[in-house]
């Protein structure tokens, strides 16, 4: 008889039991309590002294209140005095219309409004829009008072647009903001992004990256490790010297903006666009990059590398450009203040192109372009290369050769065309057609002058050797004289168009960004007709 006495068995009858939302006005004020979890119904309500004096057990529908959250089930424990509750089977916590939390089991603390559901768990979070944000994972903690849900045990979040997943993660329904660390992968049709952590707007669809991340779709892959990546049109702000690979070509700055559905990429603050395949490489402070027609640009401290001639061309401009021709050619060109640099030829100019369609290089602008002891210029300067080595250089218009023999005495050829060929990295023959005219200081077995000699024709050819003239052959009807050493006149030692430009002349590759005062002569010829890009 005292073992029923302890047991307590009370059916419920006509809906809810009620008894635990006491009136508070007859409670004692330093009794109330500052939360209350209420009871709504159950089925079967019983306790057992024996067992524990302070837990209630629910059976058959049963449901709790908090504040404005509801909590259902098929069982609970329920821990009036401590606020708390254990639920089991088919548990759903419902928080508004917006909110609603399914598993297996929950343990609910009203103290610090803490609910901690336990296996099969599904959070649903319905938007302004109408649109449904659901969370998976097998343990979920959910904070009532800060609005966050939290698993650390594996999950994954799922939306219209995307599905992520991680070790741990969090999400609050109220800002629409989930977090992720460790493993993370979000996964949409068009990419997947592997990261280290990341944040996610469920909201606006931005994904905001917080550590290394990957990047990787067909068009190519993206390297970060901190920026935003806005999954609903593709578009996105990449910093720390992060890169984008699209097929042959290699984007990198400190930061990018990066357009994926337009396929352009722009680059800010040392940034490189490098072509593995066209052996090409653009750096410089801002650039540019167009995945649809592989057109390229840097400006700001610009520089490109050319290496598929196997002799490197360094360039400097004020603006460069890459512009691709086919799946074999491009063409680069360069605008404002250009100087470039390779061990067999340097030159300056105003703008130039060079195609790797047919191996030639065109100079305009007041061009000078130097071979070793030799110095060339005049309107255009258009040079040949064949097996990464230089063929010839030809300068169609106002040509002019110069080659310092000894302080204030130059060797110099001019002309209307000329054509310099090459044996390696040096000149072998020079061709003059048109008004030659020439000085030269021919010298005895010790190198010392005899004199100078001056000549006029109308063609002229000279073989050189050892950067030396070897032979000279003028026609037809050449004048000419030879003045000896003591009875020149400063007059007559130069051509009318002579000129000395070496303080201009680049002397390794770092030396192309040096800035000059002195300007080569000024051009009269702005197109060339050989060049088919100059129109």
């Amino acid at each position: 008889m005292s073992r029923l006495r302890a047991f307590i068995f009370l059916p419920v009858f006509c809906g809810a039991i009620v008894a635990q939302a006491q009136d508070q006005d007859t409670i004692p004020a330093d009794t109330v309590r500052k939360t209350v979890v209420y009871l709504e119904r159950a089925d079967v309500q019983s306790f057992n002294r024996n067992i524990n004096d302070q837990r209630q057990v629910l059976n058959g529908n049963v449901v709790f209140r908090h504040d404005s959250s509801y909590m259902y089930c098929d069982s609970a424990y329920f821990y009036e005095n401590d606020v708390s509750l254990e639920a089991f089977g088919l548990v759903r916590l419902e928080q508004g219309d917006t909110l609603f939390v399914y598993g297996d089991y929950l343990f609910y603390d009203g103290n610090i409004e803490l609910a901690k559901m336990r296996h099969n768990v599904r959070m649903v979070n319905i938007q302004q829009d109408s649109s449904v944000v659901t969370l998976y994972t097998d343990s979920l903690d959910y904070n009532r008072q800060t609005d966050i849900g939290y698993y650390f045990e594996g999950g994954r979040i799922i939306d219209a647009e995307n599905e992520l997943v991680s070790v741990y993660g969090q999400y609050s329904p109220g800002t629409k903001i989930a977090v992720f660390n460790d493993s993370v992968r979000l996964t949409n049709p068009n990419f997947t992004l592997y990261s280290d952590t990341l944040n996610y707007s469920t909201e606006t669809k931005v994904a905001t990256i917080l550590g290394p991340s990957v990047i990787e779709s067909d068009s190519g892959v993206i390297h970060t490790s901190r920026g935003w990546y806005n999954t609903q049109d593709n578009t996105s702000l990449l910093l720390d010297r992060s890169e984008v690979v699209s097929g042959n070509k290699l984007l990198v700055g400190d930061s990018l903006v990066y357009d994926r559905g337009a396929g352009i990429g722009r680059a800010f603050g040392n940034m490189s666009i490098v072509d593995t395949v066209q052996k090409t490489i653009l750096t410089g402070n801002i650039g540019y990059y167009e995945e649809n027609t592989e057109y390229a640009f840097a400006t700001d401290s610009a520089c490109a590398v050319e290496y598929s001639q196997g002799d490197s061309l360094f360039l400097h401009a004020d603006t460069l450009e890459l512009i691709t021709v086919d799946s074999t050619s491009r063409f680069m060109r360069a605008f404002m203040g250009v100087r470039f640099y390779r061990t067999d030829i340097q030159g300056v100019c105003d703008s130039m192109r060079f195609s790797t369609k047919d191996s030639v290089l065109y100079m305009y602008g007041n061009p000078v372009l130097w071979n070793e002891e030799q110095q060339l210029f005049g309107d255009t300067i258009i040079i040949y290369m064949s097996d990464s080595a230089v063929d010839y250089v030809h300068v169609p218009t106002s040509a002019f050769i110069v080659q310092m023999i000894d302080t204030g005495y130059y060797n110099q050829l001019g002309g209307n065309d000329l054509k310099a060929y090459f044996n390696g990295k040096k000149i072998e023959r020079i061709e003059i057609d048109g008004n030659a005219e020439s000085i030269f200081y021919p010298l005895e077995q010790d190198s010392t002058m005899i004199g100078l000699n001056y000549t006029q024709s109308s063609y002229m050819s000279i073989l050189m050797k050892d950067n030396k003239i070897e032979k000279m052959k003028i026609w037809p009807n050449p004048t000419g004289k030879m003045i000896p050493i003591p009875d020149l006149t400063p007059e007559v030692k130069t051509l009318k168009k002579f000129a000395w430009y070496e303080a201009l002349r680049p002397t390794d590759r770092y030396d192309i960004f040096r800035s000059t005062k002195e300007s080569p002569p000024a051009s009269s010829a702005s197109h060339n007709p050989e060049d088919p890009l100059s129109n």
